[in-house]
């Protein structure tokens, strides 16, 4: 009699505490008060965690496809935070630099002023002429003071101003011109799209310039200005190309230094084109010859469009986050 008492004693207890455990679970289930998810007891669901915010787009290397017409199109860029260099396959090819050299002449006549001394009013604007408005009359004074010479060295080495950059640059495909009449003009400078982004990375990171100067020479390139549209003999707007092609995302992290190289050249009937384009993530040159019965504006569009082709990740771009697993009670 007393075990079967005790038996019904030990059902009635299961029963009954499974109907008290029955509603606390569901009400954990439902989202209920059942005191599971909203109290500080065991047993509360545990949250998924939030997915972390995507990187800021950038540039980085990818596939470029340009519909070009003309005899050399190359391009390159680095990586300014690991130095890898990606590009055309023909990325150690040369071209005439044009003006794009100016941003380096201007910081090497700076560089020698060190860190105490600068130059006189009237050279610093000049210094800022020939990288803002592209002036060849000022990069020439500029060239000058920094020991250029239009006169070829014995053995055919480029000038010193130019040896500098090559070996402050670690520059490897850059030699003399290899026209006649101008092979020791600084505009006619051959260099590939590869030592490009190695003379911006060059300038970027104060070797150029020298810690004094490197700042402002990175501001006034941010500060180019003209259009394609604004030519004159002797200087042009610059601002256009690659900046074109960047979306706003990226110039809203910081400036966009740069410095372009334009001439229509009688002797092969070619416009020479060339875009520089750094900042603290990336280096981006573009290089090109094109026939002269095309306007430069083809050449900035070309730069533009190779641009946009390397922003990682591509505008619109559905990101794709991988799923957490669900909490569990």
């Amino acid at each position: 009699m007393r075990s079967r008492v005790t038996m019904v004693l030990a059902v009635a207890a299961v029963v009954l505490g499974s109907a008290l455990l029955v509603p606390t679970a569901y009400a954990r289930l439902s989202g209920g008060d059942g005191g599971g998810s909203s109290g500080g007891s065991g047993g509360a669901d545990v949250a998924a965690p939030a997915p972390s915010p995507p990187p800021p787009p950038t540039l980085a290397a990818g596939p470029v496809s340009v519909d070009f017409d003309g005899d050399f199109f190359s391009w390159a860029l680095m990586d300014r935070k690991t130095g890898n260099i990606s590009g055309a396959k023909n990325m150690i090819s040369t071209s005439s630099t044009e003006s794009m050299i100016k941003a380096w002449i201007v910081s090497d006549y700076l560089r020698q002023f060190g860190d105490k001394k600068k130059p006189s009013a009237g050279m610093l604007a000049m210094a800022s002429a020939a990288i803002r408005k592209s002036d060849d009359g000022a990069a020439d004074k500029i060239y000058f003071a920094a020991g250029g010479s239009y006169r070829v060295s014995a053995g055919g080495a480029p000038n010193p101003v130019i040896q500098r950059a090559i070996k402050i640059c670690g520059l490897t495909d850059t030699k003399r011109g290899t026209v006649k009449k101008y092979e020791g003009y600084w505009s006619f400078t051959q260099m590939s799209p590869r030592d490009a982004v190695r003379l911006g990375d060059c300038i970027a990171d104060g070797k150029a310039a020298g810690p004094k100067w490197t700042k402002w020479v990175l501001d006034e390139m941010s500060k180019v200005s003209g259009s394609v549209s604004d030519q004159h003999e002797t200087y042009g707007g610059g601002k256009w190309g690659i900046v074109d092609g960047l979306p706003a995302s990226i110039k809203a992290q910081g400036p966009v230094s740069i410095k372009n190289g334009w001439t229509q050249l009688g002797y092969d009937g070619n416009w020479h084109v060339n875009c520089l384009a750094v900042t603290d993530k990336w280096s981006l040159a573009v290089m090109m010859r094109y026939p002269a019965g095309r306007s430069l504006s083809y050449g900035a569009r070309t730069c533009a469009s190779v641009a946009t082709q390397l922003v990682t990740p591509q505008p619109g771009a559905v990101l794709k986050v991988p799923q957490q697993p669900a909490g569990k009670l």
